[in-house]
């Protein structure tokens, strides 16, 4: 086993790796074999270990205790240089740390919460343009909706208790409303008026 510390490394189908060994020397231009399913870029100056078999080199490992996150007992993580982390904690928590952005493609996507399910951002207070949006051509929501704001509606907004018709459309309640008349006075002589004011 030889320990060294990263000088560079080349990308490729298989990674190649150069670095300083323990005294003095250098290990060029030698294969970073890694697990399935998972590939880092170790930076300069994070540590690296070979293995020697005949006169073949390979590296098999590598660390950075310079940005290494602290675990539990039995924890696991990906992180980064940068911060970003995904964190497999104890009690059943996964932690995902993204500071810039997070993105997830596919073609299904389910989130399944037994107890609730939580989306936060900050106020427009904090910035102007801070909102959640949902993009789709159809959202449907199955149980009771609760608004502590204002909404606002582009469209035609229906309800199934709406009158007078069958789409029931608050449109049509407002037509409903301002098309109905009533007579003059109370007089009862054929006479009408719209109402005075209109929805």
């Amino acid at each position: 086993m030889i320990r060294g510390k990263v000088i560079s490394v080349v990308q490729g189908v298989i990674q190649r790796i150069n670095a300083a060994v323990w005294g003095d020397g250098t290990i060029e231009n030698r294969e970073f074999l890694q697990h399935y399913g998972y590939t880092s870029r170790p930076k300069a100056g994070a540590e690296v270990v070979f293995i020697r078999q005949g006169n073949s080199i390979i590296a098999i490992a590598s660390d950075d205790r310079r940005y290494r996150i602290s675990l539990e007992n039995g924890e696991v993580a990906l992180y980064t240089d940068e911060g970003d982390k995904i964190h497999l904690k104890r009690d059943r928590i996964i932690e995902i740390l993204g500071g810039e952005k997070i993105i997830a493609s596919t073609k299904v996507a389910e989130i399944n919460a037994s107890v609730s399910a939580t989306i936060t951002s900050p106020t427009v207070d904090v910035v102007a343009s801070t909102k959640v949006t949902l993009t789709a051509p159809e959202t449907e929501i199955t149980g009771n909706v609760q608004v502590g704001g204002a909404m606002a509606v582009a469209g035609a907004l229906s309800s199934a208790t709406s009158v007078a018709d069958p789409n029931g459309t608050m449109q049509a309640m407002r037509g409903v409303h301002n098309g109905h008349t009533h007579p003059e006075n109370g007089t009862g002589g054929g006479i009408t008026d719209p109402p005075t004011e209109q929805m």
